[in-house]
């Protein structure tokens, strides 16, 4: 089905790739925006994408969708930015976090919608390309609340995303949600988690490898069948041993020290010191800083990975 509409991705990372190709593949005209020596060129010439530099994609379209790093986004989109564009284009953003805090400010008259898949870029292409549904958070900030919910319908399934998969939400419960999830739960606490569990093994003399694969090589299986059955039904599906040691040992380890440490994050998060600390330190995945902080959260189990 053609669309009439022409639609500028910014960025050609993993989810930008994934988005700008399944729109493409379904009757789209999609750019993609790139900085002039972006390595990503090659890849998108490789896709058969056309690319431009950023202010032009974004001149010359009807939806620019934001698929930068967030990191990145104050200083692409800045005034300069929106000066340049013609017309009013719906502008789509990944994530609640830059216009709820404040970061990216577009003029009022242009729609701001929200689009978050549940889903990292890899899995974004591979959901469509095997016809897989799967969901996301849609928003509107600004603009008309019924024409952008007919937009971000449109671009949804263009994405692989049914219309019944889009969960409402608002931009400031994206943001707080995300943030917290990633650091006190997906990422962050459930790295630490793994990191402590592997140590705790390897000082009791347990070979590095044996350690990793006990308790981090199998927690694909277990997130399986949470997602599929919720957790009472995993804990139904788990052998009785297994289920009782849970019952015993999972409140001590996890306790309410580490609630109390839970609420300290999201108020970290809610108040906007989070994202001030983050501004001021220049997160940038490529940084020293960065690269020695993971380095030592997992140098031992990045070896025994390797060996396992």
């Amino acid at each position: 089905m053609a669309h009439n509409e022409c639609v500028a991705v910014l960025g050609y990372g993993a989810q930008g790739r994934a988005i700008a190709l399944n729109l493409r593949d379904c009757g789209w005209r999609v750019t993609v925006g790139l900085r002039p020596r972006s390595r990503s060129r090659a890849v998108a010439r490789k896709d058969k994408i056309a690319a431009a530099d950023l202010l032009t994609a974004a001149a010359n379209a009807d939806i620019i969708i934001v698929a930068l790093p967030d990191h990145r986004h104050k200083v692409v989109l800045n005034t300069g930015f929106w000066a340049g564009l013609r017309g009013r284009p719906a502008v789509v953003f990944l994530h609640g976090s830059s216009i709820h805090f404040g970061l990216v400010k577009p003029p009022m008259d242009l729609p701001v919608l929200l689009l978050a898949p549940h889903a990292p870029g890899t899995a974004v292409r591979e959901n469509f390309l095997a016809k897989r549904p799967f969901s996301a958070f849609s928003a509107v900030q600004q603009g008309r609340r019924a024409a952008g919910e007919r937009l971000i319908a449109r671009l949804a399934k263009g994405i692989g995303i049914p219309k019944s998969h889009l969960v409402p939400t608002t931009f400031t419960d994206e943001a707080v949600g995300d943030l917290f999830g990633e650091q006190a739960v997906l990422c962050g606490g459930l790295a630490r988690l793994l990191k402590l569990g592997f140590e705790t093994l390897v000082e009791a003399g347990l070979p590095p490898r044996n350690a990793y694969l006990e308790v981090a090589y199998q927690i694909d299986l277990i997130v399986a069948l949470i997602k599929q059955h919720g957790l009472e039904g995993m804990f139904a599906r788990i052998s009785p041993l297994a289920k009782y040691g849970s019952a015993t040992a999972g409140p001590k380890v996890i306790d309410d020290r580490v609630r109390e440490a839970m609420k300290q994050a999201l108020d970290d998060i809610v108040s906007g010191r989070f994202i001030s600390r983050a501004e001021k330190a220049k997160v940038n995945p490529t940084s020293k800083q960065m690269k020695r902080l993971t380095n030592a959260l997992f140098d031992r189990q990045v070896r025994a990975y390797k060996k396992r």
